[in-house]
């Protein structure tokens, strides 16, 4: 499934239009990233919760030379599955 996939989806189980859910999953992905931007905690009780975390830099190989490489420490998204979600897939 797509963006625009869900958005359908959304549309017709809410019975909306396709313009009024894709302002909606819009919206609150927005949301979503402004907030894991600002290093807080975003939890969807059942379905799951983002977190952001910080990637230290690290030395790595370039695989076609061999030769070592530097590779800059980064801040990194992680998603962790709720029970929910969890159980409705097995």
């Amino acid at each position: 499934m797509n963006k625009s996939d869900l958005i359908d989806a959304m549309a017709e189980s809410a019975g909306i239009t396709k313009a009024a859910a894709k302002k909606a999953l819009e919206c609150m992905l927005s949301e979503i990233q402004g907030s894991l931007k600002k290093g807080n905690r975003v939890s969807l009780v059942g379905f799951g919760s983002w977190s952001v975390s910080m990637r230290a830099a690290r030395d790595g190989r370039n695989p076609q030379t061999g030769a070592t490489i530097k590779i800059k420490a980064k801040n990194v998204v992680k998603f962790k599955a709720g029970s929910d979600l969890s159980g409705s897939v097995n």
